[in-house]
């Protein structure tokens, strides 16, 4: 039959345990662990003190011996719990996750990786998370080629911070192909406890252009919505913005490199209204122009969620927007300086070429 070890305590270390255990700030399981070491000083046996204690036999066996071993330090520390953590070789990890890929994918998951490294997946997952390495996200980039790519950068910011007197600044652009969605089913609307709900598929209505206009200055916006997106509609546009703009004004249309823009007949037009200059971002760029924000702002509040049975709704939908911004319209503000969005171009080509060279050889 086993003997459980015999506990004797000195005075200093009967105090020390006592004190652990009327102590309303020791924790729980160190004052039970102190506990059971006095009532073992005391010569009660391991099963007596389970029960008194309404804890297994084997726990206070356990602590027991870990005293008489370690003293007070033993019964401080807790055991350590379940499997020794698995070893992976980091460099050898790291190499595979950012140089190589598996068989048939695209991109390391932890389960991927934990076979062909011969471990668990939760351990890839906590190297990873150190590491700070995401095979699984991915960001998108477009680096402007524009040989001309300094010189539009220096002329559009310089129109967004320091616009030109007895002129407007109007970021124009075109969103095309809206489409008139409908839901195959009605959704259920917003609850408390339950989100809206809407089916993933939908019915195809036909399809709308918005062309848009927003003032750099106070952040109203032109809009007019029109069936195609060709150089006669771009025309039209050009035609309501001269309407609806002071004839003492001159206008500085920024706008992408579609044709569209530039087309003979347009051409011949601003010719005749020399009050129009035109600025054409750089190629790959669209997000010098502004406008792109107030277009990101329709999609999210207006129509990504909307339902729409008819082409002449979705127009309906998209003038009350505009009509709803320019009530209280609200500029967006522009702080980055050219030279500063020039640095990050050249950082990032210079990685572009870095990567590009090593790929090569």
């Amino acid at each position: 039959m086993r003997v459980a070890v015999e506990i004797t305590l000195d005075k200093e270390e009967q105090d020390k345990l006592e004190k652990i255990v009327r102590s309303s700030l020791s924790p729980v399981r160190l004052a039970q662990r102190a506990q059971i070491v006095l009532m073992a000083s005391d010569g009660m046996r391991n099963q007596d003190i389970a029960k008194a204690l309404g804890i297994g036999r084997v726990k206070v066996s356990r602590w027991r011996n870990r005293y008489a071993q370690s003293g007070l330090a033993g019964i401080e520390r807790d055991l350590p719990r379940g499997a020794p953590p698995q070893k992976v070789d980091i460099k050898r990890l790291v190499d595979l996750t950012t140089q190589h890929k598996p068989a048939g994918a695209t991109h390391w998951s932890t389960r991927k990786a934990a076979a062909e490294l011969g471990v668990n997946a939760s351990t890839i997952s906590r190297h990873w998370r150190r590491l700070g390495l995401k095979p699984h996200l991915e960001q998108t980039f477009k680096v402007s080629r524009d040989p001309k790519f300094v010189e539009k950068l220096e002329d559009i910011v310089g129109l967004y911070m320091s616009p030109p007197e007895n002129a407007l600044v109007l970021c124009c652009d075109e969103k095309s192909q809206i489409q008139a969605l409908d839901r195959t089913q009605p959704g259920l609307p917003l609850k408390k406890g339950r989100v809206q709900t809407m089916t993933h598929d939908y019915k195809r209505n036909g399809t709308t252009t918005l062309f848009a206009a927003l003032n750099v200055l106070d952040g109203t916006v032109i809009g007019q919505c029109q069936p195609r997106h060709r150089h006669t509609e771009w025309l039209k546009f050009l035609q309501q913005i001269d309407r609806e703009t002071p004839k003492e004004k001159t206008l500085h249309l920024i706008a992408d490199n579609y044709a569209t823009h530039k087309h003979p007949e347009v051409q011949k037009w601003l010719e005749k209204h020399p009050r129009f200059v035109m600025h054409f971002t750089p190629t790959s760029a669209s997000w010098l122009n502004i406008v792109e924000r107030f277009f990101r702002d329709l999609s999210e509040e207006r129509l990504r969620r909307g339902v729409f049975t008819s082409v002449s709704e979705l127009i309906e939908a998209v003038e009350q927007y505009i009509a709803i911004h320019n009530q209280k319209p609200k500029p967006f503000i522009w702080t980055a300086k050219a030279k500063d969005i020039l640095a990050k171009v050249v950082r990032a080509n210079r990685r572009l070429s870095s990567k590009q060279n090593a790929t090569l050889h």
